[in-house]
């Protein structure tokens, strides 16, 4: 049998560091699913493990894509399952480790099959798009599949800015009558490995906290820097994140610095919340707090093998 142990929760709780405690104790690699740490231009702004943390356990889809890619969470979870199976050939325990949901979705249960779609729905909700931008698609997303725009709203943001995707989304919803969500879960996707689900928590005002910290910490480390170097990229879908936007509107001087920094403290804690949300729909995860004894979460996975 082979086992992913899968750690997940909200931002700046402590999922690294377990990682690394739980890869070393059963001596087997990490595979990131944050999808923010995967571009190699975005370090600070995102808390990628640090070098010291990188040479204590051996990771995988860190900094391993460029901003200008297009990587969508399809082609992640191609390759994290093919990493996945290579990692299983020589050992029985991989450690899956991030607060992407859809990522971690993507790797436990995959995706779904959709029907083709007239080409003359496509053409129709593109040139909608070009004459009324980015906004039509939400608004349209919105009354045909409130559900899936819910999930989206609460689990990753930036895919509201994705002009692909959410024309994706549009065209189904026109072309099949039928909102996009009712084709997602309809297959079950044949994994190879048993998930043991960990989750990290704390309570509010604790992980309030943490989060206005590592926010200060980004800044000493050069956030601010790392921020007004990828100005000329702003636009790319990568950079439709927090930490970035907020600093972006800084240099465009719509808003001053401490306030920018203000929002990223305010705009930080808001998607915890929504991870959290996300993350405790399934309730096959065991929840932790986030001091909780390693030892202790080690021998509750023992127990799950």
């Amino acid at each position: 049998m082979k086992y992913l142990i899968t750690i997940i929760g909200p931002t700046a709780i402590g999922k690294t560091s377990l990682s690394i405690q739980l890869a070393n104790h059963f001596q087997c690699d990490i595979v990131s699913c944050d999808s923010r740490q995967f571009f190699k231009e975005m370090t600070v702004g995102t808390a990628v493990p640090n070098q010291k943390e990188l040479e204590a356990a051996t990771h995988h889809f860190i900094q391993n894509k460029s901003i200008f890619e297009n990587y969508t969470v399809g082609d992640y979870e191609k390759e994290a399952i093919a990493k996945i199976e290579q990692l299983f050939q020589t050992n029985d325990y991989v450690v899956l480790v991030g607060g992407s949901g859809l990522y971690v979705n993507a790797v436990l249960k995959g995706f779904d099959e959709f029907p083709e779609i007239d080409p003359s729905v496509r053409t129709a909700v593109n040139d909608k798009y070009e004459k009324l931008g980015i906004g039509y698609l939400q608004e349209q997303l919105k009354v045909l599949d409130s559900k899936y725009y819910e999930s989206i709203t609460t689990e990753n943001q930036q895919t509201l800015m994705n002009p692909q995707r959410m024309m994706r989304f549009v065209e189904v919803c026109i072309g099949t009558g039928k909102p996009y969500s009712s084709f997602l879960n309809q297959k079950k996707n044949n994994r190879s490995f048993t998930p043991i689900l960990i989750g990290l928590e704390a309570e509010r005002s604790v992980m309030y906290n943490r989060i206005n910290q590592r926010v200060e910490i980004m800044m000493v480390e050069g956030l601010l820097k790392e921020a007004k170097n990828l100005v000329p990229n702003k636009d790319l879908n990568a950079l439709q994140t927090v930490g970035y936007r907020e600093l972006f509107q800084y240099f465009n001087k719509e808003i001053s610095l401490e306030f920018a920094i203000e929002e990223i403290k305010k705009n930080t804690r808001r998607f915890a919340k929504r991870q959290l949300t996300w993350f405790k729909r399934d309730e096959n995860t065991k929840w932790f707090d986030f001091q909780t004894p390693t030892p202790k979460i080690i021998d509750y996975i023992k127990s799950k093998i």
